[in-house]
């Protein structure tokens, strides 16, 4: 686009440890049977009331039990999770989910009973466990049924500042949603959702949460590369918090199936309990309800790629309807910068590449109006498509304002696009660390970039310096910076330190963290989850740890897939 050729890349707590036993061991072969298990106790002892109050207003299958079948003209079916094998081991808890959301006091994870309640083996009083009902597009293509095929809905809490939360176990069972899979989760999975959604939350992103993470003995069966090599792992539940689970495949089954009553009912009830400024008696309300999650989903995706994080399955069914990071799976933080990188190995064409995730969000939100479409009249559809073209100029702009901020900012100029621009070039020809390079802009002094004396610890801006067009974009940079005349040097790295983190989850870190818990040591799990609670603040055990400098060697050769 000009002199040097390129085009604007715009990418279209701590943790205590328990352990508990059971006399009854419950066999291998009974912990994963369809079998509904009779809960003699509920978690009595932990003050923490579910309701259902609010969802009662969905309608529930007809059918009971857990074996596997289609499922009709409802949003959920009942469903009771299946208790891990004991002993279960309480390898991590958010205590900032536990106190901030939950209102329970530290002391409780030393009950026996909180083990239980968060793992399925019993149930918080009032709950009545759920599994949603949904599809979606999977890879471009429709899936059909999907739902919950290894989570159960507990119910909701509303705490004392008056937020309702849904609580959800992930990997506690089959459902009648989980087709020929066995309901369960195993421990590498488990514990990059716990620190990842965690970690995405102090970084800014909207996210779901995570309260637990319990392991047990229980042998799980994978093929982790889909390769015909099958492994023993160990099964885990983690219970995962969200405003809401809906997600737009929640909407997709129920337009495909013709079940529109059903579809404008659930359409209705997302509206009114989380959409509240939409009036009920608009006459144009799914229009604006689109217009809404259009928008929110353009922000959500370009603030993935300001903290350089792909997803890896951005289907239709792991795309929530309220704009917020759910369903972690082969997630991966960026590390040198490559538009094409693709965290999930069982993604070959790359199409949920980073630099392809805006792209899919609009394919996305494309099935949405579709879903909508039998509730519109044409005037409607016809706003609604104006509303979807409108997408990738919601996206860039809020693009361009994080990354300005990253670059510490203020303001605006004609010349900022291709600022960002050239940067980004630059460190997609020299593969430097994403995180690393904003970060160290972030901490270098001005006089240090101009005499260019930069020191060997700033690992990724040295990589970056390597570029025979380096000197120039520092000009550039310095040049827009000096046009604040009323900003200090400092001010600007105080600025800048705040939106670019010095750590992120990357994959070797998880991994590391992974192989140690497996042999029941947390010790990483509980480092990575204080480190990434202040991601933005220097922190010495961190450093020590290597969390800030170049990735090891081995982390090149690091894989993850969708088999978890």
């Amino acid at each position: 686009m000009t002199k040097h050729g390129f085009t604007l890349f715009l990418f279209l707590s701590a943790v205590t440890s328990a352990t508990i036993t059971d006399e009854q061991e419950i066999s291998e072969s009974e912990s994963c049977s369809d079998t509904t298990l009779e809960f003699d106790a509920n978690c009595g002892e932990i003050p923490l009331v579910l309701s259902h109050k609010r969802l009662d207003a969905l309608p529930v299958d007809e059918v009971d039990g857990n074996f596997i079948r289609t499922v009709k003209g409802c949003v959920f079916s009942e469903s009771q999770p299946t208790p891990l094998k004991e002993p279960l081991t309480l390898a991590a808890v958010s205590q900032n989910v536990l106190r901030n959301i939950l209102d329970l006091s530290e002391s409780v994870i030393q009950n026996e009973e909180f083990v239980r309640c968060v793992s399925g083996g019993k149930l918080f009083p009032g709950s009545i466990p759920l599994a949603h009902r949904y599809g979606g597009h999977q890879f471009g293509y429709w899936a059909g049924q999907l739902g919950d095929g290894r989570a159960h809905l507990l119910g909701e809490y509303t705490n004392r500042k008056g937020e309702r939360w849904e609580l959800q176990l992930k990997g506690s069972g089959k459902t009648p949603y989980s087709r020929s899979g066995d309901g369960r989760a195993v421990i590498r999975s488990s514990v990059r959702e716990f620190l990842c959604s965690e970690a995405m939350h102090f970084l800014g992103v909207p996210t779901s949460r995570a309260l637990s993470l319990v392991l047990s003995e229980e042998s799980v069966w994978r093929d982790p590369f889909y390769n015909g090599s099958f492994v023993k792992e160990r099964g885990a539940v983690v219970l995962r918090l969200a405003k809401s689970w809906f997600r737009i495949g929640s909407l997709e089954i129920l337009s495909r199936t013709g079940e529109l009553d059903v579809l404008r009912t659930l359409l209705d009830f997302v509206m009114k309990e989380h959409f509240k400024s939409i009036a009920t008696n608009d006459p144009d309300k799914y229009v604006v309800f689109f217009s809404r999650v259009v928008n929110e989903t353009a922000h959500l995706i370009a603030h993935w790629m300001s903290v350089g994080f792909a997803h890896g399955v951005c289907n239709t069914d792991n795309f929530s309807l309220l704009s917020i990071t759910i369903d972690y799976g082969p997630f991966g933080f960026m590390e040198s910068f490559n538009p094409n990188f693709v965290p999930n190995t069982s993604d070959d064409e790359g199409r949920y590449s980073i630099g392809a995730q805006a792209n899919v969000g609009l394919f996305n939100l494309q099935k949405l109006l579709e879903a909508l479409e039998p509730l519109l009249t044409s005037d409607q559809l016809s706003q609604s498509q104006q509303i979807l073209r409108e997408y990738p100029q919601i996206y860039h702009q809020r693009f361009h304002e994080l990354f300005k901020a990253k670059l510490g900012f203020l303001g605006n100029e004609e010349n900022d696009s291709y600022v960002i621009a050239f940067l980004l070039k630059l460190m997609e020809d020299t593969g430097a660390d994403f995180t690393m390079t904003f970060r160290q802009l972030s901490d270098v002094t001005l006089s240090q970039l101009q005499k260019g004396s930069i020191a060997p610890s700033l690992w990724a801006l040295s990589d970056l310096s390597s570029h025979e067009y380096f000197r120039d974009w520092v000009q550039l940079y310095l040049q827009r910076l000096s046009r604040l005349k009323s900003d200090s040097d400092a001010a600007r790295q105080h600025r800048m330190q705040g939106v670019n983190p010095r750590y992120v989850l990357r994959n070797w870190m998880a991994e590391s963290a992974i192989r140690k818990a497996e042999k029941n040591d947390f010790s990483e799990v509980a480092l990575l989850q204080k480190t990434l609670k202040e991601p933005f603040m220097e922190q010495a055990e961190a450093e020590r740890a290597g969390y800030a400098s170049k990735p090891p060697s081995w982390a090149q050769q690091l894989r993850v897939s969708c088999s978890s």
